[in-house]
């Protein structure tokens, strides 16, 4: 099946999703991605740059950023007529990382009768996507960077190597300058994927992008559950861009769904979101509009003399 990426435009804003056929609700995957921080439309134009030149690119990022997501726009913005061709390293067996990365002639792995080509000869012509590349074993590593620069793979078994075209994109949450100098990840293999390199900011990094990204699940969650799509109230909006995202992504995405499955009025509230010790400053503001309602002489003159007295605290 061929990977293509979608890309809508939603709040007059470019919208980076997966296509229809790979939206598993079960994905652990970020599942979104926009670009209206300036930190996220800066890192949109490194990418457009990146992606139609002939370099490795690795994708350096937090868990649940989105760092598929951007693999997939480097492939689609590309030139390259082959397969997008996603591989999680962290899940490669390393007993059997060499014939499922580059494949093996026939009965040379466990009797078979068939040949494979491996993730590698899959994306002949593509790109080959290895997310957390840093799991792979180092001799897997050394000989992966063999094969990018030789341009050509050896299968398990096979007598002769064959031409392969591929190009590689790596992402990593962990600084791999780090591994390599403890000895975990090859230095040769660092420097070859160090020609071509995309920060992709944290959520907490990136404001200007929680809301639009939480307009896009509040959409599409509201369609699965077959109910009208609400408004984030205010106070909500304020809780979720004081929220840290640990997360990332992945976590607005669960907290969005969280909130509509309680929800069932026009506005999703602050206290829908369930978010840990949720934002202070939004309980804080809504306490306030409370009081601020009031009607009683005192409780406004009081509720006057502490905000003065906070707002003189804090110059």
């Amino acid at each position: 099946r061929e990977f293509v990426m979608t890309l809508h435009a939603p709040f007059g804003q470019p919208l980076l999703t997966f296509p229809e056929l790979d939206k598993s609700p079960l994905s652990i995957r970020a599942k979104a991605l926009v670009f209206v921080d300036p930190r996220s439309q800066q890192l949109r134009r490194d990418l457009e740059r990146l992606a139609v030149q002939p370099l490795p690119v690795l994708i350096r990022g937090e868990t649940g950023t989105g760092k598929e997501l951007l693999a997939r726009q480097i492939h689609r913005a590309s030139d390259r007529a082959g397969l997008f061709v996603s591989v999680n390293c962290a899940a490669i067996s390393h007993t059997y990382a060499d014939a499922e990365l580059f494949g093996y002639s026939a009965g040379s792995h466990g009797g078979t009768a068939s040949s494979r080509a491996g993730w590698f000869g899959s994306a002949n012509g593509g790109t080959l996507y290895l997310d957390e590349i840093a799991d792979l074993p180092l001799a897997i590593q050394a000989k992966l960077l063999a094969a990018l620069e030789n341009r050509e793979v050896t299968r398990v078994g096979a007598q002769q190597p064959q031409p392969v075209d591929v190009r590689l994109v790596a992402a990593s949450s962990i600084d791999l300058a780090l591994a390599v100098a403890a000895g975990r990840f090859n230095e040769r293999l660092y420097l070859y994927l160090h020609e071509g390199e995309l920060e992709l900011p944290a959520l907490r990094e990136r404001v200007g992008d929680i809301l639009p990204l939480a307009e896009y699940f509040v959409g599409i969650y509201s369609a699965r559950l077959e109910r009208p799509v609400p408004l984030i109230s205010d106070l909500a909006q304020q809780a979720l861009e004081a929220h840290t995202w640990p997360g990332n992504t992945r976590e607005l995405d669960n907290v969005i769904h969280f909130a509509l499955l309680v929800s069932d009025g026009d506005e999703i509230l602050a206290e829908q979101l369930d978010l840990p010790d949720t934002a202070p400053l939004a309980s804080l503001a809504a306490r306030l509009s409370q009081l601020g309602q009031s009607r009683e002489p005192h409780t406004s003159a009081a509720l006057r003399q502490l905000l003065e007295s906070a707002v003189a605290a804090l110059k």
